[in-house]
Parts: C-alpha cells; sequence; structure tokens
C-alpha cells in the first residue's frame, strides 16, 4: 500500500524505502559509557593490531582516547583503557580528537577548542601518551575564530609528509604539513575560499585518504543555516596539485586557496534544497563517491549518494532520513535544524553505507548497500529497539579485513545541543556483505 508519506517521495522523483532483509550479524558492544563526537575530524577512530582505538570528548569536556581488543566479545565498557589528554578542556562536542597512525605503530592526537585558541598535538611514545603541546598554527590576523576541527593524513609516498587540515581562524578551510612526523609546520595556507566572499561563508569538507599519495575532498559552499543554495562540491589532492575526478588540473598546491567554481559541481543546492556533507571515500575503480544530506526543510533531510562514473556524476537518493535528531526543549526553537542524525561510507566499500534514521521513533543505525551504483539498495538493521537515538555513525578504516568497525553514538543521557549531551559511544564488527 503507498502510504501518504511515500506517494510524497514518489511525488518528489525518490524511491520508497525498502523493507529490511534480515538483521546484520553484530552485536553491538559499548566502547565508553561518556563520550560524544561530531563529525567534522577524522579519523575518529583506528585499528592497530587488532585493537579499536578512538577518541571522544566526556560530558565534563575532557579529551579521551580509549583502546580496546577486537577480540573481546564483552558487551560492557571495562575492556577500554581509557587515557585522558586534557581534563575538563571545554564540553563541546567540535573538540574530540582526531587520530593519526605514524610510522612503527605509534599515534598522534589532534584536537582544538571550538572556535577559540590554536590546535593542539600529542602523541604517543613507546605506547605512552606524551603531555600535549600547542602547534602555533593559529593566526588571529586572518580573524577572531581560532583552530576548529583536525583531519590529518600521512602520505608514505611523500616520504611521510603529514598533511592537517582544519577550520582557521577566517572560517575557512585551512592546510599545513609537516616533514618530521609533526615536530614543525609550514605557514597555514586557506584552502579554499569563494573569490569576492567575506568570511561569514564557510565550506566544510570531509576528508578522506589512502595513506599513500591522495587526499580526497568533498565540501560545500558553506553552512546550510547560512545557504540557502548550499550544494556540493570535489576535488582531489595528489602528486603536488589539486584535481577534479576526470584528473584535470584545479590548481597547483603552491596556488591556494581553491575556488568552488574551478571544483568538481557534485550538487547545486538550489536543485532540492540545501546540501550538508557528511562523507567521502573511493571505489576500487579510482573513482570518488560521496554520501550526503539534503533539507527541502529543515522538517525533511534525505540522504544522497553520488558518484563519479568515469564520465559523470550520478547522483541518487537512498532514503528519508527524518528531521534533526537534538532533542528540542518544549517551547523552545532548534538551534541546529540541519543536524540530521548521520550516513558514513565504508571506506573499503563504499557501495556500502551506514547510516541513522528514524524507525519507530527512534534513530537506529542500518547497514544499505548497492550493487548497482546506487539505483537500488538493500538493508538491514544493526541496531533494533533500541530506548534511545543512536547518531552519527562512522566506519574505521580497516581495508586488509573481510569485516567492518562501525561505531556510533548513543543518546542514553539525551543531546539538546554540542555543548548539552550525555552521550555513550558503540561499536559493531560485520562481515562485508557480497556482491
Amino acid at each position: 500500500m503507498l502510504t501518504a508519506a511515500s506517494a510524497a517521495l514518489a511525488f518528489a522523483g525518490c524511491q520508497t524505502t525498502p523493507e529490511p532483509s534480515a538483521p546484520a550479524a553484530a552485536t553491538p558492544r559499548v566502547f565508553t559509557a561518556d563520550g560524544a563526537w561530531c563529525w567534522f575530524s577524522d579519523p575518529r577512530a583506528v585499528i592497530i593490531d587488532g585493537r579499536l582505538i578512538a577518541g571522544w570528548i566526556t560530558t565534563d569536556g575532557s579529551v579521551q582516547i580509549g583502546s580496546r581488543s577486537l577480540a573481546d566479545t564483552s558487551a560492557g565498557p571495562a575492556a577500554t583503557d581509557i587515557a585522558t589528554l586534557a581534563p575538563q578542556f571545554e564540553r563541546d562536542d567540535h573538540n574530540h580528537p582526531a587520530l593519526l597512525v605514524l610510522p612503527g605503530g605509534e599515534l598522534a592526537a589532534f584536537y582544538a577548542l571550538h572556535a577559540a585558541g590554536d590546535m593542539h598535538a600529542s602523541r604517543t611514545r613507546n605506547g605512552q601518551w606524551a603531555p600535549p603541546r600547542q602547534l602555533q598554527l593559529s593566526d588571529p590576523s586572518k580573524g577572531r575564530y581560532g583552530t576548529t576541527y583536525a583531519n590529518p593524513f600521512l602520505l608514505s609516498a611523500e616520504d611521510n609528509r603529514i598533511h592537517l587540515f582544519w577550520r582557521g581562524d577566517d572560517f575557512k578551510p585551512t592546510h599545513a604539513t609537516s616533514d618530521d612526523l609533526g615536530e614543525t609546520w609550514s605557514a597555514p595556507q586557506t584552502l579554499i575560499s569563494e573569490r569576492g566572499r567575506d568570511s561569514g561563508n564557510r565550506p566544510y569538507v570531509k576528508y578522506a585518504s589512502d595513506g599513500r599519495d591522495q587526499i580526497l575532498l568533498a565540501f560545500t559552499d558553506g553552512h546550510p543555516r547560512n545557504e540557502p543554495r548550499n550544494g556540493i562540491h570535489f576535488a582531489r589532492y595528489r602528486d603536488g596539485r589539486f584535481e577534479r575526478a576526470d584528473g584535470s588540473l584545479i590548481a597547483p598546491s603552491d596556488a591556494l586557496p581553491l575556488q568552488p567554481a574551478d571544483c568538481d559541481h557534485v550538487y547545486d543546492g538550489a536543485t532540492a534544497g540545501r546540501a550538508w556533507i557528511w562523507s567521502v571515500a573511493e571505489d576500487a575503480a579510482g573513482h570518488p563517491v560521496i554520501a550526503y544530506t539534503r533539507h527541502p526543510t529543515e522538517d525533511d533531510h534525505r540522504y544522497h549518494y553520488a558518484r563519479w562514473n568515469g564520465r559523470a556524476w550520478e547522483d541518487r537518493f537512498i532514503t528519508a532520513a527524518g528531521r534533526w535528531f537534538p532533542h528540542t526543549p518544549p517551547g523552545t526553537t532548534e538551534r541546529e535544524p540541519h543536524y540530521s542524525a548521520g550516513l558514513a561510507l565504508d571506506p573499503a566499500d563504499p557501495a556500502t553505507v551506514y547510516l541513522s534514521r528514524p524507525v519507530n521513533g527512534i534513530f537506529e543505525i542500518e547497514r544499505w548497500h548497492t550493487a548497482d551504483g546506487g539505483a537500488t539498495w538493500t538493508h538491514q538493521p544493526v541496531t533494533q529497539n533500541s530506548p534511545a537515538d543512536n547518531v552519527r555513525p562512522y566506519v574505521i578504516p580497516h581495508p586488509s579485513s573481510d569485516a567492518s568497525v562501525v561505531m556510533w553514538m548513543h543518546l542514553g543521557g539525551g543531546y539538546r545541543h554540542y555543548t548539552d549531551y550525555n552521550a555513550s559511544l558503540h561499536f559493531a564488527v560485520l562481515e562485508r556483505p557480497r556482491g
């Protein structure tokens, strides 16, 4: 039977949601009972020698990192060893650390206050976390917004050069490099800035890297709250240059900032609602894949899947995403109506997407898979009959395994704002879909 809701989606040119297949073979486990994160600092978690390592911010604003063996199947968080890098740093889910695996298996963590101050970093030595230090990457002459978010990547083909990305003092994506594993850094450069726009235009970027010679960038025009035509763009860094999906040159790396008009246009926000970016990856053919949300209205969020097919970008609807997930206090206006519950590509198999959508009034995590470039989808539940919402899934890069490891926030204590939350982090290990 075609319901009114499904009829409305069909009228809008969207496919209706298929019925789920059998549940995914997973037993969710609690990684930490007190942890939250946003979705613009990555990698949030890594896997080293069979251990899952993740970072988060606690309810009292402490920056923490935990580690546990994937072989330990206990459901509770007692199996997680936790280190505190910065006690009571700031209660704000933007401030969680991003992790980088260094040569030899040591780790580095990067984190910053939300729109204030400098980038902080710490690294392990012989498995122990050294005291954090400030990297002196902030430049108040550019603006008053400090450093926010962190996205570090190491490229082995560039003699282990580290590329660090963040949002800078001018609210723009910013970039610096280090050739000595983070001891010293190049002068920060604005990465993306639309010519003729003031500093209020602030692109949001998702990055991904193969760890060898390239970094993918999928980004918006700005914040969907401020940009009624917020669209999606793409660029790839490789061999000292930025290029489009077809390999054509956008600009050499010494000619920053990139102009959005010169990059690939994946989605025009004037088409069917402003967008926000969530995930980018590369498929086995070397083609980029992007997962993002469209917002025809603030109450109507939709998950989309865009894929470069070698000639052009194909854009497919996945499923309706409900509305925002923050628990808006009665009688108040939601401050972040574009906060979708979220979706993430499996970086080792971007034909698989993990997403959160409302099921019986609760946001649940599901695994969606396409065998035809997004034209059709099958899906399976990862969480079911949950007592509270599950949001912001993240798939840990783990290409050498037949399994995917997915983590998410469980909002057992509620989430009212990025400074007012009480969440835990859960994870599951699932065998990858075949075909």
